[in-house]
């Protein structure tokens, strides 16, 4: 598998966002979505990757700078053709990976509580995240929990 910046504007990469959000519509009320569109994921302060096997698209995620210390994951997804094959594990360790070279010194991320949710939350468990309070602009909401593990 492959990690590449951008892509924002490939096909693949499109349609997954767009499950993405169609499916977190699914599990909670639009006000307690907080997926990221095409064109918020393309801003300064914000990288997008996409995981690619043979020019297939296997999953995304972000990284958004909060400040000089702080990052938080964002758009996490795996295509449906490569769930349960370590994609979201590969991609977030990269990013973890990537937060550390650039200096942050937690990187925090917002998920859904819903059963959907569990097995993206074992995961960040996993990898060293652990439940804290709502974070950045975010605030107590039951359809969303919130992560922070510390990297430095």
């Amino acid at each position: 598998m492959e990690i590449r910046i951008g892509s924002l504007t490939h096909p693949a990469v499109i349609a997954l966002l767009e499950e993405h959000h169609q499916d977190m519509l699914m599990h909670s009320p639009p006000e307690s979505v907080h997926a990221l569109d095409l064109s918020a994921l393309a801003q300064a302060g914000i990288t997008f990757w996409a995981v690619w096997q043979n020019n297939e698209l296997a999953g995304c995620g972000a990284l958004k700078e909060l400040s000089d210390s702080h990052a938080e994951i964002k758009s996490m997804r795996t295509s449906a053709n490569f769930l349960r094959q370590g994609v979201a594990k590969l991609l977030l360790q990269h990013m973890i990976s990537q937060a550390t070279v650039r200096g942050y010194q937690k990187i925090s991320l917002e998920t859904g509580t819903m059963d959907a949710f569990l097995p993206a939350q074992k995961l960040y468990q996993q990898l060293g995240f652990e439940h804290c309070q709502p974070f950045a602009d975010y605030q107590e909401d039951p359809y969303s929990t919130f992560m922070s593990k510390v990297i430095r």
